[in-house]
């Protein structure tokens, strides 16, 4: 078991000020595999201080961009060498199958930290422009102290979308790792000491929602940057109102994968099945709603179906595991209760339902719905778990109409034999990430939301963006 009994503070791994305890719960096994302090309110104090002292007396934000830039390139080597550590520890505690973490939930981090660290060799913290009377500098300054909350299902990727441009802007950071996956910030916090990120510039304090709730509110932070529920982003979004606090949020999502009549299926199923259920279907972009034209649909629903049916599901730790457990037994509890839901608004099930796969850990049967309109709450609701739902529509037009009526717009794709005519298509559906015959998330491009999916962008020179305020300095003379 990974036992830590301190937080890192300050550049320092200090004694918490409570006693209480979070225990990591294996979802395969549902057996203790770590244990870590609970934060408390003066922790969170205290990194606050900590990180608030390195922004406005240490040596971090006065650094030129290459300079730190260069600290960037030094935690990105580390991460380098000892990825597959990383990616490990991720499948231990949250589940994830091996083969994913291997593939996403390390490298992708360390793709940020390599893209932050190239970018802050060229990039200008002034720029000269000719004003009406004399010459005018625009210069990028950080934004100050940033409260980084974020999520469980990919813990190491949502903290590299705020923490690498964050570094890189020059801010210093407070992050809250997600209860049920705590390990990997830890390994994180031994790497960033190593590659020589200054005491305070990052801290870290395990915490709950209540301990959460004061690091967003504390008057010292200056910026949130958030991951997690629509529900609780509402919320962070109207304390940071109250204050005026710089916000950034991306939240939940309902995807629409649109099957045009002239797709190859069998040439699309496999990549469609990571966009729909990568993660075991805990992904915030995971393509649940299958928009088939009804010309195609019950050939459709039989290749969505085969593609589900044939995901090997079992120990996450095993390359051949296609899909894994859930993160943890309420987890498992509210997609079951999804699955219900569906079979009581009249969807049809055609694989799966709700006799589990096994009687221990936190498996749910991956599950297609026919049958579903999108007006059923299993179409509308993210259900954050491997269900999909097959939706049918008259045409193209109706196929974009369905898949922009959600109060969700994060991602989405296309699948068709022309690809330009995919473009066209992509052009229509308003959400920020987008694929045709495929899906992905490029360090170098924008990732965010529309509507009930967000603010801001993450990922790309506009992730950086969000950590920067802007000064205008007129001269005359």
């Amino acid at each position: 078991m990974r036992q830590h009994d301190t937080l890192f503070i300050g550049g320092e791994w200090v004694a918490p000020a409570g006693t209480g305890t979070i225990d990591v719960i294996s979802p395969h096994t549902e057996e203790i595999v770590g244990r870590v302090p609970d934060g408390t309110t003066e922790d969170m104090e205290r990194a606050v201080a900590a990180a608030r002292e390195a922004f406005d007396h240490g040596p971090w934000p006065r650094m030129t961009f290459a300079e730190r830039a260069e600290v960037i390139a030094r935690l990105a080597a580390i991460y380098n060498e000892r990825q597959s550590e990383m990616a490990q520890l991720i499948t231990e505690e949250m589940g994830s199958p091996i083969t994913f973490s291997n593939l996403a939930q390390a490298p992708q981090p360390l793709g940020m930290l390599q893209f932050y660290a190239e970018l802050g060799r060229t990039f200008e913290q002034e720029e000269q422009r000719p004003g009406l009377f004399g010459p005018i500098t625009v210069r990028r300054e950080p934004v100050g102290v940033v409260a980084a909350v974020v999520p469980w299902n990919v813990p190491q990727f949502v903290t590299m979308t705020k923490v690498a441009p964050a570094l890189l802007a020059g801010c210093t950071i407070v992050l809250k790792p997600a209860p049920e996956t705590p390990l990997d910030a830890y390994l994180l916090a031994e790497w960033a000491a190593e590659a020589g990120v200054p005491a305070g510039v990052l801290n870290i304090v395990v915490a709950g929602r209540e301990v959460g709730e004061h690091l967003v509110a504390h008057k010292g932070v200056d910026k949130v940057a958030f991951t997690g529920s629509t529900a609780a982003g509402r919320r962070i979004a109207a304390v940071c109102g109250e204050q005026l606090k710089r916000v950034s949020l991306e939240l939940g999502g309902k995807s629409a994968a649109i099957i045009l009549d002239d797709a190859d299926l069998a040439a699309s199923m496999g990549f469609l099945s990571m966009a729909s259920l990568m993660n075991n279907g805990q992904a915030c972009v995971a393509q649940t709603r299958i928009l088939a034209s009804r010309n195609r649909y019950d050939e459709v629903v039989d290749a969505i179906a085969a593609m589900v049916g044939a995901q090997p599901v079992g120990d996450p730790a095993d390359p051949a595991t296609g899909i894994g457990p859930l993160v943890a037994k309420r987890q498992q509890e509210r997609v079951e209760g999804y699955i219900k839901l569906g079979m009581d608004e009249g969807a049809k099930i055609v694989v799966g339902g709700l006799d589990r796969p096994y009687d221990r850990g936190w498996y749910v049967a991956p599950t297609v719905f026919a049958g579903v309109s999108n007006d059923m709450r299993i179409a509308r609701e993210e259900i954050f778990g491997p269900v999909l739902a097959v939706i049918p529509y008259e045409d193209e037009a109706d196929a974009v109409r369905i898949a922009n009526d959600s109060d969700y717009g994060l991602a989405g794709t296309v699948w068709t034999a022309d690809a330009e005519h995919g473009m066209e298509v992509a052009r229509q559906v308003r959400t920020g990430t987008y694929g045709v015959n495929c899906f992905m998330l490029e360090t170098n491009a924008p990732f965010g939301g529309y509507k009930a999916s967000g603010i801001g962008r993450e990922l790309g020179p506009e992730g950086l963006n969000s950590y920067l305020e802007y000064k205008t300095i007129a001269r005359l003379g």
